[in-house]
């Protein structure tokens, strides 16, 4: 594999997590967000799902519909793990404060190689484990204080959403010819429906304000925005090595509701900005060792 396509891969992973990041900072600015997090995914949801398949009918035409019928096992299992994933970070970001949700995703990198090295056989190389090691020290650090300000509904609720990401990732790889967007349309439709009927059943009002809805269309055309790039650079790098560019996420998103330029103003302790900074450097270390160009998949 030609060492262009993985510096791209490496690159549009690593944007696809800061994209990401600034999904915090749009559920803190919502109104009351801790008493309609189903509201908010249901609209998120539904705006994944509706931009996705506009964005395939303006790529491929009408003939877009026909990668449903290709979906496969893998396509099923992976967009409900990403559906799940949606739902229950949303539940966390909403119930606890957004670094404990952020790094509860820490447990990514892990999770997908042990995932992919059980169903796959995918080995880790010693460039990736290494990094992955470093990166676990960072959010040790970071987890010290920022886990006292967290509940036990946000905790398991995120580390939840981890796995479910995680899952989702090894599927990615598991059938390559797998329609990937398609995959991620079936997430976001998924995870409206669940919404869509936890409402019903609680006799809960579906509408929220018009500040709420709109950022939680914003917050579903983010996360299209980066799936589309995630996905389709999925098949140059090894799960474990996606999950672990995507932790740009954590850093972004612990720092965006705390720059006071957006008015948040969640102050991370010194733990965490000791930790980020390790995870930065065990990114560096990943990105910078050319060994990795030879790993063979």
């Amino acid at each position: 594999m030609s060492k262009n396509k993985v510096s791209s891969a490496m690159f549009f992973v690593l944007l696809a997590g800061l994209i990401w990041s600034f999904g915090p900072l749009v559920v803190r600015n919502m109104d009351n967000a801790e008493l309609v997090p189903w509201q908010y995914s249901l609209i998120r949801g539904s705006a994944i799902f509706i931009i996705l398949n506009l964005y395939l009918f303006l790529t491929e035409g009408s003939k877009f519909t026909n990668n449903y019928n290709k979906i496969g096992l893998s396509g099923i299992i992976g967009g409900i793990s990403l559906g799940i994933a949606n739902l229950t970070f949303i539940l966390s970001l909403t119930s606890t404060s957004a670094a404990v949700t952020l790094l509860m995703l820490g447990a990514l990198p892990f999770l997908a190689a042990i995932i992919a090295y059980v169903f796959l056989n995918e080995k880790i190389s010693k460039t990736t484990f290494i990094a992955i090691i470093i990166a676990a020290v960072g959010i040790i650090f970071m987890c010290f204080d920022s886990i006292q300000t967290g509940t036990l509904f946000g905790l398991i609720n995120g580390l939840v959403s981890s796995l479910g990401f995680a899952v989702f990732t090894v599927t990615l790889r598991w059938k390559k010819n797998t329609p990937k967007l398609t995959t991620v349309s079936i997430a976001g439709i998924f995870a409206a429906i669940i919404s869509l009927l936890v409402i019903f059943f609680n006799d809960s009002n579906v509408l929220m304000s018009l500040k709420n809805t709109s950022l939680s269309s914003l917050h579903g055309f983010l996360v299209c925005s980066a799936l589309i790039l995630y996905s389709a650079k999925s098949k140059y790098l090894p799960a474990a090595d996606l999950t672990l560019l995507s932790l740009t996420e954590i850093l972004g998103g612990i720092f965006w509701v705390w720059l006071p330029l957006f008015g948040i103003n969640e102050v991370p302790n010194n733990n965490t900005i000791i930790g980020g900074a390790i995870i930065i450097l065990a990114i560096v270390f990943y990105g910078f060792n050319t060994r990795r160009y030879i790993f063979r998949y």
